[in-house]
């Protein structure tokens, strides 16, 4: 459901605007869309130069509301309110914000769920492979569409910051800064076994159907033990232990069956919930295939990215976190050596912090000084 707004772009349910690609996208791939969409909201006002934009780039299941903000009278919170908004590190009084929803997912960007005008019924499967490349191109032109040809900065963290990355190596003349965060140059072989076995699960579901499930049951067991495996990932061990130890959830004894005994199985069965009824189990398999198939390739002189970040003037700021085991530190720290190889003006910092990899959505002081101390910087 969509209706038009005074800007004459259409404004999506959710409340986030649609901006539709002039021209046909073509894939990595080399598969051709025509139509495609981009939800996307914005925050803070425009300068009349252009030139004071920042680019937000969400997560794996993430969406455009990166920020809070008022609609029909209700103050809707954002996903990181802790980091972006009038007065913090991403100043939006002084800064033009712009967040949109990832190609290939379900929150109004265009993806395997939408409608393929061919046949009147969602793409499913076939919907071309989405790559972190196409993403980025698709945003490319949404920037455009402000008639912003450079941008200030752009962050974001896990599948953000791989989109962080690709823009400084595809688009550097558009790139000031660019804030890559808890995040890697190219999945690990662990990382990718993790994201195969959810792949698997939602797979393996019967009401998956072959990506043809829309209009009757949804492979909601197998989606919701994909969102199981991936939240583990997210913590780290420490975390698990300060939050649940061995505590045992509403009873004093073990039940000596395969009931939910302790809280944090209780806590992945709630993940698991809570993420079937707001996500699309296919593109679920697109987003995390995405994050599978990026690679920099950055130790290859004569790839895009290396000779990108040898010719760019984009600074950069890389953040990782010690307890995070889905993209180590040393993943960053490798970023940063080669950045430094090529002359790069580039700032690490490895927080010391204990919620393993969503630590960068959480409020955290000393994240907030660092981004707000670089941001202070950015124009």
């Amino acid at each position: 459901m969509t209706q038009s707004n005074s800007s004459g772009a259409e404004t999506a349910a959710n409340g986030a605007s649609l901006f539709t690609l002039p021209e046909p996208l073509v894939f990595r791939s080399g598969a051709e869309l025509a139509g495609v969409q981009l939800a996307y909201e914005t925050f803070g006002t425009l300068a009349s130069d252009k030139s004071n934009a920042v680019l937000i780039c969400h997560a794996l299941t993430g969406d455009s509301h990166v920020a809070a903000s008022t609609r029909d009278g209700q103050e809707k919170p954002g996903w990181w309110d802790e980091y972006v908004g009038p007065g913090k590190p991403v100043d939006t009084n002084r800064f033009f914000v712009i967040c949109s929803n990832i190609l290939g997912s379900c929150y109004g960007s265009t993806g395997p769920a939408s409608l393929n005008p061919a046949t009147g019924e969602p793409y499913g499967l076939d919907f071309p492979v989405v790559t972190i490349t196409d993403m980025v191109r698709a945003q490319r032109e949404l920037v455009r569409h402000f008639g912003i040809t450079r941008l200030c900065a752009v962050l974001g963290g896990s599948l953000g910051g791989m989109q962080v990355l690709e823009w400084a190596a595809r688009y550097p003349e558009m790139v000031a800064a660019a804030v890559p965060i808890a995040t890697t140059t190219r999945h690990s072989a662990q990382a990718i076994a993790f994201n195969e076995v959810a792949r698997q699960s939602v797979i393996s579901d019967p009401n998956w159907k072959q990506g043809g499930y829309y209009g009757g049951p949804a492979p909601d067991l197998g989606l919701a033990v994909a969102r199981m495996i991936g939240h583990i990932t997210y913590l780290s061990d420490e975390s698990m232990h300060v939050k649940f130890g061995r505590n045992l959830q509403n009873r004093e004894h073990l039940s000596f069956n395969f009931e939910t005994d302790f809280q944090v199985e209780s806590y992945l069965h709630h993940q698991g919930r809570k993420f079937v009824q707001r996500f699309d189990a296919n593109s679920f398999l697109y987003v995390t295939k995405a994050a599978d198939y990026f690679d920099l390739e950055l130790e290859k002189p004569e790839s895009y990215a290396a000779q990108a970040f040898a010719a760019s003037d984009t600074r950069f700021l890389v953040i990782s976190f010690t307890s995070d085991w889905l993209y180590p530190s040393y993943q960053s720290k490798g970023l940063v050596a080669h950045l430094q190889r090529t002359g790069r003006d580039v700032s690490f910092c490895d927080i010391t912090e204990k919620w393993g990899h969503d630590a960068f959505l959480l409020p955290n002081n000393h994240f907030a000084d660092i981004l707000g101390g670089f941001f202070r910087h950015v124009r």
